[in-house]
Protein backbone atom coordinates (compact mmCIF):
# COMPACT_ATOMS: atom_id res chain seq x y z
CA UNK A 1 0.00 0.00 0.00
CA UNK A 2 0.89 3.72 -1.36
CA UNK A 3 -0.47 6.62 0.18
CA UNK A 4 0.92 9.00 -2.09
CA UNK A 5 0.69 6.77 -5.05
CA UNK A 6 -2.82 6.64 -3.93
CA UNK A 7 -3.47 10.64 -3.36
CA UNK A 8 -1.76 11.27 -7.23
CA UNK A 9 -4.35 8.44 -8.82
CA UNK A 10 -7.46 10.18 -6.33
CA UNK A 11 -5.84 14.18 -7.52
CA UNK A 12 -6.01 13.33 -10.96
CA UNK A 13 -8.85 11.16 -11.53
CA UNK A 14 -10.86 14.38 -9.50
CA UNK A 15 -9.40 16.57 -11.80
CA UNK A 16 -10.80 14.60 -14.90
CA UNK A 17 -14.13 13.61 -13.46
CA UNK A 18 -14.75 17.04 -12.49
CA UNK A 19 -14.14 18.88 -15.85
CA UNK A 20 -16.34 16.77 -17.24
CA UNK A 21 -19.29 16.90 -15.36
CA UNK A 22 -19.46 20.46 -14.16
CA UNK A 23 -22.03 21.80 -16.20
CA UNK A 24 -24.69 19.61 -15.09
CA UNK A 25 -23.67 20.29 -11.49
CA UNK A 26 -24.06 24.11 -11.59
CA UNK A 27 -27.69 23.29 -13.02
CA UNK A 28 -28.04 20.91 -9.87
CA UNK A 29 -27.16 23.76 -7.98
CA UNK A 30 -29.16 26.17 -9.23
CA UNK A 31 -32.78 23.91 -9.17
CA UNK A 32 -32.14 23.30 -5.81
CA UNK A 33 -31.87 26.75 -4.83
CA UNK A 34 -34.86 27.49 -6.34
CA UNK A 35 -37.90 27.73 -4.46
CA UNK A 36 -41.92 28.54 -5.21
CA UNK A 37 -41.63 32.60 -5.11
CA UNK A 38 -38.19 32.54 -7.40
CA UNK A 39 -38.54 29.62 -10.24
CA UNK A 40 -36.75 30.71 -13.26
CA UNK A 41 -35.83 27.06 -14.39
CA UNK A 42 -37.88 24.07 -15.62
CA UNK A 43 -35.36 21.29 -15.82
CA UNK A 44 -31.90 20.85 -16.14
CA UNK A 45 -32.05 21.18 -19.69
CA UNK A 46 -33.89 24.61 -19.09
CA UNK A 47 -31.21 26.08 -17.06
CA UNK A 48 -28.61 24.82 -19.38
CA UNK A 49 -29.83 26.54 -22.27
CA UNK A 50 -30.77 29.79 -20.71
CA UNK A 51 -27.31 29.75 -18.80
CA UNK A 52 -25.31 29.98 -22.22
CA UNK A 53 -28.48 32.30 -23.60
CA UNK A 54 -27.69 34.84 -21.01
CA UNK A 55 -24.28 34.08 -19.50
CA UNK A 56 -21.99 32.18 -22.63
CA UNK A 57 -20.45 28.84 -22.82
CA UNK A 58 -18.15 29.97 -20.00
CA UNK A 59 -21.50 30.53 -17.80
CA UNK A 60 -22.06 26.65 -17.34
CA UNK A 61 -18.42 26.69 -15.55
CA UNK A 62 -18.77 29.60 -13.20
CA UNK A 63 -17.01 28.38 -9.68
CA UNK A 64 -15.07 25.49 -11.90
CA UNK A 65 -11.33 27.00 -11.14
CA UNK A 66 -12.63 26.43 -7.39
CA UNK A 67 -13.49 23.03 -7.65
CA UNK A 68 -10.94 22.00 -9.34
CA UNK A 69 -8.30 23.72 -7.31
CA UNK A 70 -9.93 21.71 -4.28
CA UNK A 71 -11.40 18.83 -5.94
CA UNK A 72 -7.82 17.35 -6.32
CA UNK A 73 -7.02 17.25 -2.39
CA UNK A 74 -10.88 16.03 -1.94
CA UNK A 75 -10.44 13.11 -4.21
CA UNK A 76 -7.36 12.18 -3.17
CA UNK A 77 -7.94 12.40 0.30
CA UNK A 78 -11.56 10.10 -0.36
CA UNK A 79 -10.40 7.75 -2.47
CA UNK A 80 -7.15 7.21 -0.63
CA UNK A 81 -8.64 7.43 3.08
CA UNK A 82 -11.13 4.34 1.75
CA UNK A 83 -8.04 2.35 0.57
CA UNK A 84 -5.87 3.47 3.83
CA UNK A 85 -9.29 1.91 6.23
CA UNK A 86 -9.94 -1.25 4.24
CA UNK A 87 -6.03 -2.07 4.33
CA UNK A 88 -6.10 -1.58 7.90
CA UNK A 89 -8.98 -3.46 8.96
CA UNK A 90 -8.68 -6.25 6.35
CA UNK A 91 -6.53 -9.25 8.07
CA UNK A 92 -4.29 -11.30 6.56
CA UNK A 93 -5.21 -9.41 3.05
CA UNK A 94 -8.18 -11.17 3.59
CA UNK A 95 -11.56 -9.93 1.93
CA UNK A 96 -13.40 -7.56 4.19
CA UNK A 97 -16.76 -7.71 5.15
CA UNK A 98 -19.66 -5.92 4.62
CA UNK A 99 -19.22 -4.03 7.86
CA UNK A 100 -15.76 -3.28 7.49
CA UNK A 101 -16.24 -1.93 4.17
CA UNK A 102 -18.98 0.54 5.42
CA UNK A 103 -16.55 1.45 8.27
CA UNK A 104 -13.95 2.41 5.42
CA UNK A 105 -16.46 4.19 4.11
CA UNK A 106 -17.17 5.94 6.82
CA UNK A 107 -13.67 7.35 7.85
CA UNK A 108 -13.10 8.09 4.18
CA UNK A 109 -16.12 10.13 4.06
CA UNK A 110 -15.11 11.32 7.34
CA UNK A 111 -11.81 12.76 6.41
CA UNK A 112 -12.57 14.43 3.01
CA UNK A 113 -14.72 17.10 4.88
CA UNK A 114 -12.12 18.87 5.63
CA UNK A 115 -11.88 20.23 1.83
CA UNK A 116 -15.51 19.68 0.65
CA UNK A 117 -16.90 22.13 2.78
CA UNK A 118 -15.03 25.18 2.38
CA UNK A 119 -15.41 23.67 -1.90
CA UNK A 120 -18.72 23.44 -1.77
CA UNK A 121 -19.39 26.99 0.03
CA UNK A 122 -17.55 28.55 -2.47
CA UNK A 123 -18.67 26.89 -5.51
CA UNK A 124 -22.09 27.28 -4.75
CA UNK A 125 -21.94 31.14 -4.15
CA UNK A 126 -20.27 31.37 -7.94
CA UNK A 127 -22.52 28.53 -9.68
CA UNK A 128 -25.59 30.65 -8.17
CA UNK A 129 -24.30 34.41 -9.22
CA UNK A 130 -26.44 33.76 -12.38
CA UNK A 131 -29.78 32.56 -10.97
CA UNK A 132 -29.83 35.63 -8.10
CA UNK A 133 -29.03 37.92 -11.20
CA UNK A 134 -32.23 37.02 -13.44
CA UNK A 135 -33.92 39.15 -10.58
CA UNK A 136 -31.71 42.23 -10.80
CA UNK A 137 -28.92 43.65 -8.36
CA UNK A 138 -32.15 45.80 -6.59
CA UNK A 139 -33.46 42.46 -5.27
CA UNK A 140 -30.20 40.93 -3.55
CA UNK A 141 -30.83 40.28 0.24
CA UNK A 142 -27.30 40.82 0.77
CA UNK A 143 -23.88 42.01 -1.39
CA UNK A 144 -22.13 38.97 -1.71
CA UNK A 145 -18.80 39.05 -3.50
CA UNK A 146 -18.52 36.36 -6.22
CA UNK A 147 -14.90 36.92 -6.52
CA UNK A 148 -13.87 33.37 -4.93
CA UNK A 149 -10.73 34.78 -3.50
CA UNK A 150 -12.45 38.13 -1.98
CA UNK A 151 -15.28 35.50 -0.89
CA UNK A 152 -12.75 34.09 1.27
CA UNK A 153 -11.21 37.25 2.69
CA UNK A 154 -14.50 38.64 3.79
CA UNK A 155 -15.54 34.96 5.11
CA UNK A 156 -12.76 34.94 7.17
CA UNK A 157 -12.70 38.94 8.46
CA UNK A 158 -16.44 38.43 9.61
CA UNK A 159 -16.99 34.87 10.72
CA UNK A 160 -13.13 33.85 11.08
CA UNK A 161 -12.35 29.94 9.58
CA UNK A 162 -16.04 29.04 10.63
CA UNK A 163 -17.21 30.66 7.43
CA UNK A 164 -15.98 28.43 5.23
CA UNK A 165 -16.79 26.03 7.89
CA UNK A 166 -20.72 26.80 7.08
CA UNK A 167 -22.83 23.85 6.39
CA UNK A 168 -20.42 21.19 8.28
CA UNK A 169 -22.96 19.58 10.02
CA UNK A 170 -24.95 18.99 6.64
CA UNK A 171 -21.60 18.11 4.67
CA UNK A 172 -20.97 15.36 7.15
CA UNK A 173 -24.55 13.86 6.89
CA UNK A 174 -24.32 13.98 3.50
CA UNK A 175 -21.01 12.71 2.30
CA UNK A 176 -20.39 10.23 5.52
CA UNK A 177 -23.68 8.27 4.52
CA UNK A 178 -22.36 8.34 0.87
CA UNK A 179 -19.35 7.00 1.30
CA UNK A 180 -21.12 4.74 3.56
CA UNK A 181 -23.11 3.32 0.28
CA UNK A 182 -21.33 4.09 -2.64
CA UNK A 183 -17.58 2.12 -1.53
CA UNK A 184 -18.95 -1.10 -0.53
CA UNK A 185 -21.79 -1.22 -3.54
CA UNK A 186 -18.48 -0.07 -5.83
CA UNK A 187 -16.28 -2.56 -4.47
CA UNK A 188 -18.82 -5.79 -4.65
CA UNK A 189 -19.89 -5.18 -8.26
CA UNK A 190 -16.40 -4.47 -9.45
CA UNK A 191 -15.60 -7.94 -8.28
CA UNK A 192 -18.36 -9.55 -10.66
CA UNK A 193 -17.55 -10.48 -14.21
CA UNK A 194 -14.58 -11.25 -16.29
CA UNK A 195 -10.90 -10.48 -14.71
CA UNK A 196 -7.93 -9.07 -16.49
CA UNK A 197 -4.59 -11.99 -16.14
CA UNK A 198 -3.20 -10.13 -13.14
CA UNK A 199 -6.81 -10.61 -11.09
CA UNK A 200 -7.49 -6.94 -11.62
CA UNK A 201 -11.48 -6.01 -13.24
CA UNK A 202 -11.10 -4.36 -17.20
CA UNK A 203 -11.68 -0.53 -17.30
CA UNK A 204 -15.28 -0.92 -18.50
CA UNK A 205 -16.05 -2.76 -15.29
CA UNK A 206 -14.81 -0.18 -13.22
CA UNK A 207 -16.35 2.26 -14.81
CA UNK A 208 -20.10 0.96 -15.18
CA UNK A 209 -19.24 -0.04 -11.37
CA UNK A 210 -18.78 3.38 -10.81
CA UNK A 211 -20.97 4.52 -12.66
CA UNK A 212 -23.85 2.69 -10.85
CA UNK A 213 -22.62 2.70 -7.38
CA UNK A 214 -22.51 6.50 -7.52
CA UNK A 215 -25.79 7.49 -9.16
CA UNK A 216 -27.65 4.75 -6.25
CA UNK A 217 -25.56 6.87 -3.29
CA UNK A 218 -26.35 10.16 -4.65
CA UNK A 219 -30.19 9.50 -5.39
CA UNK A 220 -30.24 8.44 -1.70
CA UNK A 221 -28.39 11.47 0.22
CA UNK A 222 -30.27 13.91 -2.25
CA UNK A 223 -32.35 15.23 0.63
CA UNK A 224 -29.73 16.27 2.66
CA UNK A 225 -27.85 17.70 -0.16
CA UNK A 226 -30.57 20.04 -0.97
CA UNK A 227 -30.04 21.16 3.11
CA UNK A 228 -26.70 21.87 2.63
CA UNK A 229 -27.36 23.75 -0.75
CA UNK A 230 -30.03 25.85 0.86
CA UNK A 231 -27.66 26.70 4.42
CA UNK A 232 -24.48 27.51 2.10
CA UNK A 233 -25.96 29.95 -0.16
CA UNK A 234 -25.26 33.38 1.14
CA UNK A 235 -26.62 35.32 -1.36
CA UNK A 236 -30.57 35.09 -2.19
CA UNK A 237 -33.33 36.60 -4.34
CA UNK A 238 -35.90 38.65 -2.07
CA UNK A 239 -38.53 35.61 -2.59
CA UNK A 240 -36.09 33.25 -1.25
CA UNK A 241 -35.96 32.24 2.86
CA UNK A 242 -33.60 32.06 5.06
CA UNK A 243 -32.28 29.78 7.29
CA UNK A 244 -30.75 29.45 10.73
CA UNK A 245 -30.21 25.87 10.52
CA UNK A 246 -30.92 22.82 9.38
CA UNK A 247 -34.06 21.91 11.76
CA UNK A 248 -35.17 25.52 10.21
CA UNK A 249 -34.30 24.70 6.86
CA UNK A 250 -36.50 21.45 6.57
CA UNK A 251 -39.33 22.55 8.54
CA UNK A 252 -39.57 25.97 6.28
CA UNK A 253 -39.01 23.30 3.15
CA UNK A 254 -41.29 20.75 4.28
CA UNK A 255 -44.18 23.76 4.80
CA UNK A 256 -43.66 25.70 1.78
CA UNK A 257 -42.35 23.46 -0.96
CA UNK A 258 -43.33 20.02 0.18
CA UNK A 259 -41.46 17.14 1.03
CA UNK A 260 -40.79 16.46 -2.97
CA UNK A 261 -38.67 19.71 -2.72
CA UNK A 262 -35.92 17.51 -1.29
CA UNK A 263 -35.67 15.42 -4.31
CA UNK A 264 -34.82 18.63 -6.38
CA UNK A 265 -32.17 18.37 -8.43
CA UNK A 266 -32.01 13.95 -7.65
CA UNK A 267 -31.73 13.60 -11.29
CA UNK A 268 -29.03 16.15 -12.49
CA UNK A 269 -26.99 14.85 -9.44
CA UNK A 270 -27.27 11.69 -10.55
CA UNK A 271 -25.80 12.65 -13.77
CA UNK A 272 -23.00 14.23 -12.47
CA UNK A 273 -21.71 11.46 -9.67
CA UNK A 274 -22.25 8.04 -11.92
CA UNK A 275 -20.01 9.76 -14.92
CA UNK A 276 -18.06 11.29 -12.04
CA UNK A 277 -17.10 8.27 -10.04
CA UNK A 278 -16.99 6.14 -13.43
CA UNK A 279 -14.35 8.18 -14.95
CA UNK A 280 -12.80 8.76 -10.98
CA UNK A 281 -12.81 4.87 -10.55
CA UNK A 282 -11.01 3.79 -14.28
CA UNK A 283 -8.29 6.75 -13.88
CA UNK A 284 -7.60 5.85 -10.41
CA UNK A 285 -7.27 2.10 -10.97
CA UNK A 286 -4.84 3.10 -13.77
CA UNK A 287 -2.25 3.32 -11.38
CA UNK A 288 -1.15 6.98 -12.82
CA UNK A 289 0.59 7.60 -8.93
CA UNK A 290 2.41 4.42 -9.25
CA UNK A 291 3.76 4.83 -12.50
CA UNK A 292 4.65 8.25 -11.70
CA UNK A 293 6.44 7.10 -8.48
CA UNK A 294 8.27 4.51 -10.27
CA UNK A 295 9.81 6.72 -12.77
CA UNK A 296 10.82 8.93 -9.95
CA UNK A 297 12.56 6.04 -8.08
CA UNK A 298 14.05 5.11 -11.22
CA UNK A 299 16.10 8.20 -11.63
CA UNK A 300 17.26 8.42 -8.02
CA UNK A 301 19.13 4.71 -8.79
Amino acid sequence: FSLPAKLINGGIAGLIGVTCVFPIDLAKTRLQNQQNGSRIYTSMSDCLIKTIRSEGFCGMYRGAAVNLTLVTPEKAIKLAANDFFRHQLSKDGQKLTLVGEMLAGCGAGTCQVIVTTPMEMLKIQLQDAGRIAEFSASLLQSSVSHDPLQLSRDLLKDKGITGLYTGLGATLLRDVPFSIIYFPLFANLNSLGRRNTDGSAPFYISFLSGCLAGCTAAVAVNPVDVLKTRLQSLSRGCDDETYSGMKDCIRKILRHEGPSAFLKGAYCRALVIAPLFGVVQVVYFLGVGEFVLGLLHGQKH
